[in-house]
């Protein structure tokens, strides 16, 4: 007879790759059940998006057959819980993701649209926050210019309906602005304004808020990350050493003793050209390496490349970000990059202890 014993030794042999432990300690394994050689069991992963779950699940299973018995017939529910930080003071919104960049025009908000959309057609609970107040690209890129959100009065206070569009719910200062007249911010009033986006939201339950940052180190910088609990910044540059040099007064903010928010990673824009005639040759037009260099530099995690392709800015434009389109490779790349940055925010979690509702 197959014991659960057995079973959660056997597990027990399976590490985390990212977290460095077995699944047993980690509390990943749950619901083992047990029918003659029929054993089943469900692996609770840190996040939907994690990208190696075909190969933890394949180390289950061979753990089983290997530790337990041959005969078994396994069945794995490969299902996920998303991590949070401990000091989150922020109800129903269990990580910030704030996507930063030094320099403007480097596709900081094509990243971010992206990344939102990425991280919810893994399965995850997505808000995205435009508070590039200068310059909000929401609207455009997702075919809501003009759009209003709907406000409600609760105990007397304004709450703010996120417009939901591609399996996300969005908010942009842009919504409330006209496009077409220049709005001159001061310090005290872009402050209140992202603030409202925050705390006069109705954003419910939500795995991911990602935010989209003005380029720079200004106020709203400054307000987000010492208002709120942010999980960690993705710093977006091109490989042109003009981006690299503002990226790294970026990074240097967020490195900031009074700030002290976690890198999770470089993502290097605009990489190279490929023409649609030449398939096979790439041409850096802005400069090579220079993405990787700069994550190595600062030590965090080099998240991939974006090439410069012409479809990715056809598509924004449009209102339908490229990663909606399955049949383009670049859908994949997005894909593949959200599943990165999900992870890095599942290792940064994990340094912490959790709260006492998330084992």
């Amino acid at each position: 007879m197959i014991t659960k014993e057995q079973v959660l030794t056997a597990l027990g042999n399976v590490e985390e790759p990212d977290l460095k432990k077995d699944l047993v300690t980690l509390n990943m394994i749950e619901d083992i059940v047990i029918d003659g050689n029929k054993v089943s069991f469900s692996v609770i992963l840190t996040t939907p998006a994690c990208p190696l779950k075909a190969m933890i699940e394949n180390a289950c299973r061979n753990a089983i057959l290997h530790f337990v018995s041959k005969e078994a017939e396994v069945s794995i529910n490969m299902t996920s819980r998303v991590t949070t930080q401990s000091n989150n003071s922020l109800p129903g919104i269990k990580n910030i993701i704030a996507v930063a960049s030094g320099k403007g025009g480097v596709g900081k908000s094509t990243v971010a649209a992206n990344l939102a959309i990425g991280l919810a057609k893994t399965g995850a609970k997505v808000g995205l926050i435009d508070a590039d107040v200068y310059g909000p690209s929401v609207p455009i890129m997702f075919g809501l210019e003009g759009a209003k959100p709907r406000a409600t009065q609760e105990n007397g206070k304004t709450r703010i309906e996120p417009i939901e569009k591609y399996g996300i719910k969005l908010l942009s200062i842009g919504f409330f602005t006209d496009p077409d007249q220049p709005v001159p911010w001061r310090g005290p009033m872009v402050s209140t304004a992202v603030k409202q986006l925050f705390n006069d939201a109705e954003w419910g339950e939500l795995d991911y808020l990602v935010v989209d940052l003005p380029p720079g180190t200004g106020d709203i910088h400054i307000t987000i990350t010492q208002g709120f609990p942010i999980a960690g910044a993705v710093i977006v540059t091109t490989p042109q050493n003009v981006a690299l040099a503002d990226a790294r007064k970026g990074v240097g903010m967020f490195m900031m003793p009074a700030i002290n928010v976690p890198i999770l990673g470089v993502i290097e824009n605009m990489s190279y050209f490929v023409p649609a005639e030449l398939p096979d040759n790439k041409y850096y037009i802005f400069g090579e390496g220079g993405g990787q260099k700069l994550a190595a530099q600062i030590g965090a995690p080099f998240l991939g490349q974006i090439p410069l392709v012409k479809g990715i800015t056809e598509s924004g434009d449009a209102g339908k970000p490229l990663i909606l389109d399955d049949a383009n490779p670049m859908s994949k790349a997005f894909i593949d990059l959200a599943e990165r940055v999900a992870q890095q925010v599942s290792i940064v979690n994990a340094r912490a202890p959790q709260p006492a509702d998330i084992q």
